[in-house]
């Protein structure tokens, strides 16, 4: 059976919200953030379907029947996308009253008059467009017309488009709101003037990220925020058929087309469309690796960074020790590869002083869990509102790949304070409260799963380490015992490629402090010793030391970290975290909360805390 194309949409479902909104008079300002500059679906006029810009939709679609459409941004200034002719006899009128000289241009005939860029002619800076536009704005809804000799209403149904609105309007310091202020208050007017909402006027301001316009638009209760989200898997095989249209797709990919869609959800139509033109140009077949690759590069590029892909062969077989901590990830791998989110917890606190392998179950976990797993990376910025604005776009990320698991590391230093930070402007405090929003949504149970790892857990705010954001704490420690000792030092050596095997490792000191940064740094001075040994002997110097004797000579030289109080605080603070008693290892499980805490405040007296 031949297959059928996906028939066009009546409207992206942003679009019927808007519609539905401006036509029951609950607004006529609305604010569109999100994914603002990809391709948006539209109806081509002939029965077919076509991909255009969001501000092309905007004119043809959403405001086909309006009489005049304005469009303004701060870099190509001030445009009649429809109307001009009523727009430029306003212009002669205001020229007339105010002295300037904005439409002594010669007026253009009627076979141009179907739109007019008068980017050139009139001011590109926000307080005098704007300006013009709220004046047109006033001017239309009150126009009239001489009908049987008298003055009948005749009022032009009018939209305003600015776009880059962030550029116009934006986030800042007092000093630059305060410049921007009667621009700020007009677009207000725009939302709220009964002379206004009560005629048929609509105004669209369009910016990526809320975060990045002034708050008091942003905070406006008679505008209409909407988000325009990624492109859903059925939304994506919608582009895709329309995209390869002609082409010979299974020359083309080898995944087949239905499952080509689902494995490229987290892009916008516009990196898509980039990786299916790449492949076509580059004569590449679309494999499942080619995906894997392009979707990468294109999700890290979009995020600008701030997400990195956790890409590994390694597995929790890979882990030694933690064998309660690998038991209980395992059995939530398979919950969340079988679709059982509701027994899932919303995310993990891992926890445990520095070297006990923290970063390394996540490594391993992404590798069993068969989701795709990304690292939060710095997302702060030092532009006022930039940091919001990186942190919103990241979460339209997450929220679009389906299913994701998000590793903040340090997170201590990453989540922000409650009350904000010194001298930050009370950025901690924002960076915190938006966490705390995204993180607490149950509705992303078992999509967005979150694993914060820290070695100073009692710096993270306890609204964002508690129940129902991370419901399960883990804490991690050192080896207490001779056997899981030596399982760790043979996984450190099989991570340094050492030429020796298990059983012909020395033993370790009988030292409970060993972790696994001590014993790969013993292994390295011991390689380091044998490499010269080898070098010399090259030279005509005496044999060589073996490998094992070297790490022996190592052991023998070692001396427990001189920061002990500190990483005794680490292991403490890990116990206090810990939600589940199968954690700990029996040394600390006659400890009572009491004794704990006792010991947390002594060592914090002595390290000067």
């Amino acid at each position: 059976m031949a297959e059928t194309a996906p028939q066009p949409a009546s409207l992206p479902a942003w679009a019927g919200e808007m519609r539905e909104a401006f036509r029951t008079g609950a607004a006529s300002q609305f604010v569109l953030h999100g994914n603002v500059f990809d391709l948006v679906e539209s109806a081509d006029g002939r029965g077919g379907r076509e991909w255009v810009s969001l501000a092309r939709f905007l004119e043809t679609t959403m405001f086909a029947p309006f009489d005049v459409v304005l469009v303004y941004d701060r870099g190509r200034g001030l445009r009649a996308r429809r109307g001009a002719e009523p727009f430029f006899r306003f212009l002669k009128a205001f020229d007339t009253f105010s002295g300037t000289q904005w439409a002594s241009m010669p007026e253009p005939g009627p076979d141009k008059l179907a739109s007019l860029d008068l980017g050139n002619l009139l001011p590109r800076d926000p307080k005098r467009a704007i300006e013009i536009v709220d004046r047109f704005l006033r001017h239309a809804v009150t126009r009239t017309k001489v009908q049987d000799a008298r003055a009948v209403a005749d009022p032009l149904r009018v939209a305003v488009v600015v776009d880059h609105a962030q550029f116009v309007v934006p986030a800042g310091d007092v000093a630059y709101v305060a410049e921007s202020a009667q621009t700020v208050i007009q677009l207000l007017d725009w939302s709220r003037d009964p002379q206004i909402t009560g005629a048929v006027v609509a105004s669209v301001l369009i910016s990526e990220n809320l975060s990045d316009l002034n708050r008091t638009l942003v905070e406006n209760p008679h505008s209409a925020k909407i988000r325009l989200s990624l492109p859903t898997g059925a939304e994506i095989r919608t582009f895709v058929h329309d995209l390869v249209a002609g082409e010979d797709f299974e020359k083309l990919s080898e995944v087949p087309k239905e499952a080509l869609a689902d494995k490229l959800v987290g892009l916008t139509r516009v990196g898509v469309r980039t990786l299916v033109r790449r492949a076509l140009g580059g004569g590449e077949r679309i494999s499942g690796a080619f995906l894997t690759r392009m979707k990468k590069e294109l999700i890290e590029k979009e995020a600008a960074g701030r997400l990195e892909f956790l890409e590994t062969d390694r597995t929790l077989d890979d882990v030694a020790g933690h064998e309660e901590a690998k038991a209980w990830l395992r059995e939530d791998a398979v919950l969340l590869r079988r679709g059982k989110t509701r027994a899932m917890p919303m995310g993990y606190l891992l926890t445990g002083r520095i070297g006990t392998g923290k970063t390394f179950l996540v490594e391993c976990l992404a590798g069993d869990v068969g989701v795709p797993c990304v690292e939060l990376k710095n997302f702060r910025d030092k532009w006022v509102g930039a940091t919001e604005g990186n942190l919103e776009k990241v979460f339209g990320i997450l929220q679009a790949l389906g299913q994701v698991i998000v590793f903040v590391d340090e997170a201590d230093q990453a989540t922000g304070k409650r009350g904000g930070g010194d001298g930050d402007s009370g950025l901690s405090g924002r960076i915190y409260a938006m966490l705390a929003k995204e993180m607490s949504d149950t509705r992303n149970r078992g999509k967005i799963v979150w694993i914060f790892a820290t070695s100073r857990p009692d710096l993270v705010e306890v609204d964002l380490k508690r129940q129902g954001r991370l419901d399960v704490h883990i804490p991690l420690f050192p080896p207490g015992d001779a056997a899981g000792r030596a399982a760790l030092f043979a996984a450190m050596a099989r991570k340094l490629k050492l030429d020796i095997a298990p059983a012909d490792l020395p033993m370790l000191p009988d030292d409970d402090q060993i972790g696994g940064n001590e014993m790969e740094g013993l292994l390295v001075r011991a390689l380091r010793a044998h490499e010269a040994g080898l070098d010399a002997a090259e030279r005509g110097g005496p044999p060589p030391p073996g490998l094992r004797s070297c790490i022996e000579a190592a052991i023998a030289d070692f001396r427990s970290s001189a920061h002990v109080e500190r990483l005794e605080l680490m292991d403490l603070l890990a116990v206090k975290e810990c939600t589940d008693t199968r954690f700990l290892p029996e040394r600390f499980r006659s400890l009572s909360l009491a004794d704990v805490n006792a010991r947390i405040s002594r060592l914090k007296a002595t390290l000067g805390e």
